[in-house]
């Protein structure tokens, strides 16, 4: 009976979403140059190549600025935007989970799931802006994530610098930016009592692109994410930063990358530390109408619990994640279909029997439809074999 009334609710959830009027307004930067979502996206929040180039512009279309978007102040050295662009993302969800009952993941109306408030633009000629604030986030009032200043083409040369929070994996693949509920893994992994990961955190990006086409990131970054600031207003609780290298190089249809990162964390008040790297490679295949991503990481950490004396072996963790992107009709295309295999493993139960397992294999399916150009419903099925469990998603991402 159960199981009746769920899929019931999720049907009436989906066909409600399907009439609803689409006459929303379209979101800031399409607003500002009375251009379509599918100019950047493919489809939202996706970027295509444009969208991409448009992104590392600083958010500007270099040559094709509209007079109206900034006021006249007579001042040559401000420059003010007429209107402080603003934009909005709903997304919300309906999870079936069969067989759940006495399971720790239930049957669930997921609505609202995200509400994001976004705005980007310029300061000044070469310097820009982005961020976002979730008013919610799962329930909660989770704040501001991405949040940044982008210095764009420095000296008169490609290269720039953005200062602020932004997801170390952000050269990678953007977890933001990808179609499936499916999360990518190995970025989020967490390992002992080490706060580095591959999502969110504070510092620089610096971004380089060389006369022969290879581009360069660096990033120095406080190690310990985005929570709130201590006691000394200090948001660093250590003395030591993580620092990353990214290089990635495009030939036809392959883009190959290599990334590295090496830090180390301290526990204050103990004085024992962690040493973490990562390592591993990257790539992105584009025949035709199918996209090909994958990504595989190594990371080894000498002390992921700060123990003292040191664990006479390393903790390695490893893993990564392969997804195919199949548009049928370029972008022209209002049906996506989207492949993600999950992959991590981990011995840190053979160094510390008593941690939680960091083992997580998932293979899913997702399906996406354009309602309208800034409105999508999402089907998605994803098992995880850890967890031997089935999930269904349906729901809707909308951006006005």
């Amino acid at each position: 009976m159960l199981m009746k009334n769920t899929t019931f609710a999720m049907l009436a959830l989906v066909l409600a979403l399907a009439h609803i009027e689409t006459a929303f307004a379209i979101p800031a930067f399409a607003r500002k140059y009375n251009l379509s979502c599918s100019t950047c996206h493919a489809p939202a929040p996706r970027l295509n190549g444009f969208g991409e180039e448009f992104a590392g512009n600083g958010f500007v279309m270099k040559d094709n600025e509209p007079k109206r978007a900034t006021l006249d102040t007579g001042d040559e050295t401000l420059l003010l935007q007429r209107e402080l662009p603003l934009a909005v993302r709903l997304d919300a969800y309906a999870q079936f989970i069969p067989g759940a009952e006495g399971d720790d993941l239930e049957d669930d109306l997921q609505t609202p799931y995200v509400i994001k408030l976004l705005s980007g633009g310029r300061v000044s000629k070469s310097v820009s802006y982005y961020f976002y604030f979730f008013f919610s986030e799962r329930g909660e009032v989770a704040g501001v994530e991405d949040a940044y200043l982008h210095f764009n083409d420095l000296f008169g040369a490609p290269f720039d610098i953005m200062a602020g929070q932004f997801q170390v994996s952000d050269p990678l693949f953007k977890r933001e930016l990808r179609l499936s509920f499916e999360d990518y893994q190995i970025y989020r992994t967490r390992v002992g009592d080490v706060p580095s990961n591959l999502t969110y955190d504070r510092g620089l990006m610096l971004t380089y692109t060389a006369p022969w086409g290879s581009d360069f990131v660096g990033q120095i970054v406080n190690g310990n994410g985005i929570g709130a600031a201590g006691e000394n207003r200090q948001f660093d609780n250590d003395k030591f930063k993580n620092f990353a290298l990214r290089w990635t190089h495009e030939v036809s249809v392959l883009r190959l990358g290599l990334f590295g990162m090496y830090g180390k964390s301290e526990d204050l008040s103990t004085r024992n530390a962690n040493r973490l790297w990562y390592a591993g490679p990257d790539a992105t295949l584009t025949l035709g109408p199918f996209e090909i991503n994958a990504q595989y990481l190594w990371r080894s950490d000498d002390n992921p619990y700060y123990a003292s004396p040191k664990p006479g072996e390393e903790v390695e963790t490893k893993g990564g994640f392969g997804e195919v992107i199949f548009t049928p009709r370029g972008a022209q295309s209002r049906w996506y279909l989207i492949g993600l295999y999950n992959k991590v493993a981990s011995n840190i139960q053979k160094i510390a029997p008593e941690s939680s397992p960091l083992e997580y294999e998932s293979a899913g399916f997702t399906a996406t439809y354009l309602l309208a150009r800034n409105l999508r419903l999402v089907g998605e099925y994803t098992y995880d074999f850890e967890g031997e469990r089935n999930r269904i998603i349906l729901g809707a991402v909308a951006g006005f």
